[in-house]
C-alpha cells in the first residue's frame, strides 16, 4: 500500500529512542523526510545517523527540551528553514514518574504537566498555521492505554494524558475543514527501555525480579506477549498518511487486546 508520505516532512518529538524512534524509521521507509528532537544530544545524533545511512532519507536532529517554548520553537523554526514546511507532528514525551496520588509532589504535577500536556499543545501551535496555509497536515499524539483504562500507580500520567486526549478531540473538529487531521495512538506494554526501567521498579517494590514482573503484564494481555515498538509504529505510519484523510477525532490503542472495553 502506498501511503503518500513520499516526501512528505515529519516532526517526531523524542525521537532518539523507544517509540519515537521507531515510528521516526518506519515514516523513513515510506519516504518522509525527517526531524527529530530529544534532550540527549549524543544520542540524538547517533539515531538521526543512523536512520539517513539506513533509509537514505533526510534527516534533521535539533537536541531540545520540549517542556521549553523556546527550545519548542528552535525545533519547528530549524525544520523549516531546512525543509520549508512542516507536514507531519507527531508528539511525544517520556513518561511522567510513577507513583500514588499521597507520593506525588505539586512540584511533580506542574512538571509533568509540561512534559506530557503543554508539550503536544505547544507543537501543535506552532506548526498548524503552515498546515492550515497549505490545507493539509497531519497530528499525532502518543498518549497511553491509560487514558481508556487507567493503570495502577501510574497518577500522573492517568490524569495528564486524559488531558491531552481531550485537547485532541476538541482541536480535531477545529480543523477537521483545514484538511487537517488530529488523532491519538496509544501504546500498551510495548518493549522499550521505558518500559524495562517501570518494571525494574515496580519489581524492587514487590521483591520480585523485573522478568518476573514482566510475566505478570504478559498474564493481562491476551495475545501472551509484549508488544514491539515496530507494530505501534506502523499504525502511526497509516494514521500520518494520505491514505487516513478521513480519520480524524480518535484514540487507537496498540496493546495486543489489553483493553477490555467495547470502544
Amino acid at each position: 500500500m502506498d501511503l503518500g508520505l513520499k516526501d512528505k516532512i515529519a516532526l517526531v518529538a523524542a525521537g532518539s529512542r523507544g517509540l519515537g524512534r521507531a515510528v521516526a524509521e518506519e515514516l523513513a521507509v515510506e519516504g518522509a523526510s525527517l526531524v527529530l528532537c530529544a534532550r540527549e544530544a549524543r544520542t540524538l545524533a547517533e539515531t538521526a545517523a543512523a536512520i539517513a545511512d539506513n533509509f537514505g532519507t533526510h534527516v534533521l536532529a535539533v537536541p531540545a527540551d520540549v517542556t521549553s517554548v523556546s527550545d519548542i520553537t528552535r525545533v519547528v523554526e530549524a525544520g523549516n528553514e531546512r525543509f520549508g514546511r512542516i507536514d507531519i507532528l507527531v508528539t511525544n514525551a517520556g513518561g511522567p514518574p510513577a507513583g500514588t496520588f499521597d507520593q506525588i509532589t505539586r512540584e511533580q504535577w506542574e512538571e509533568a504537566t509540561r512534559l506530557t500536556l503543554f508539550s503536544a499543545i505547544e507543537l501543535a501551535r506552532q506548526v498548524l498555521p503552515g498546515m492550515k496555509e497549505r490545507r493539509w497536515g497531519r497530528i499525532l499524539n502518543i498518549t497511553s492505554i491509560a487514558v481508556k483504562q487507567p493503570v495502577e500507580n501510574l497518577m500522573l500520567s492517568n490524569s495528564l494524558r486524559a488531558g491531552l486526549t481531550g485537547f485532541a478531540r476538541t482541536l480535531a473538529n477545529e480543523v477537521a475543514a483545514d484538511g487537517i487531521t488530529v488523532n491519538n495512538i496509544l501504546p500498551g506494554y510495548t518493549r522499550t527501555e521505558r518500559l524495562e526501567d517501570l518494571a525494574k521498579m515496580m519489581a524492587e517494590k514487590q521483591g520480585i525480579s523485573a522478568a518476573e514482573f514482566s510475566a505478570k503484564w504478559e498474564k493481562e494481555i491476551p495475545m501472551g506477549r509484549l508488544g514491539e515498538p515496530r507494530e505501534f509504529a506502523a499504525l502511526a505510519a497509516f494514521l500520518v498518511s494520505e491514505r487516513a484523510s478521513y480519520i480524524t477525532g480518535t484514540s487507537i490503542q496498540v496493546d495486543g487486546g489489553w483493553i477490555r472495553s467495547l470502544l
